[in-house]
């Protein structure tokens, strides 16, 4: 029988706060391979940080019992955003966004809410009375379902 994915995250959540952390998912396979998705609420998750989730998921839920397989892992860098609290945790941060239209900007997000974000980008436009594209900067509204993916931006120096 299949763990149950809502149990586990009401039994979980509490131990992922107290770990400074917040749940971005949790994910039962149907052989019961779960793997639980935590972030830091301040800066990155810390190998302590999933061995305490993993010790207190272990004394939840008996393995003999339940017969899963557990992996507790951090949201990736690559990783696109699942849950309103990875954008709000982005907000001021350049991100790259990939649209349903196909477009692909990079830019930093202003803000975000149960409605959608808002992603300050630059453009070039064709602007009255010039021959040339000139870059401008644009501030767009999109809501979750219109965008394909949000990623964080990585620079490599």
């Amino acid at each position: 029988m299949n763990m149950d994915k809502e149990l586990i995250y009401k039994m979980i959540e509490p131990v992922v706060q107290s770990a400074g952390c917040f749940l971005v998912d949790v994910e039962v396979s149907s052989d019961n391979d779960v793997v639980i998705t935590v972030e830091s609420c301040e800066s990155s998750v810390e190998m302590d940080d999933c061995v305490k989730i993993s010790d207190a998921f272990g004394e939840m839920f008996d393995r003999e019992k339940e017969d899963y397989s557990l992996t507790v892992t951090s949201a990736g860098l690559d990783q696109p955003f699942r849950i309103l609290r990875q954008y709000e945790k982005a907000v001021g941060s350049v991100v790259e966004v990939k649209t349903k239209d196909g477009r692909k900007l990079c830019g930093t997000l202003l803000s975000a809410d149960g409605d959608g974000f808002v992603l300050e980008y630059k453009a070039k436009e064709l602007l009255p009375g010039h021959r040339r594209k000139t870059e401008v900067n644009k501030e767009e509204h999109f809501a979750y379902g219109s965008v394909n993916s949000v990623v964080p931006h990585l620079e490599f120096e």
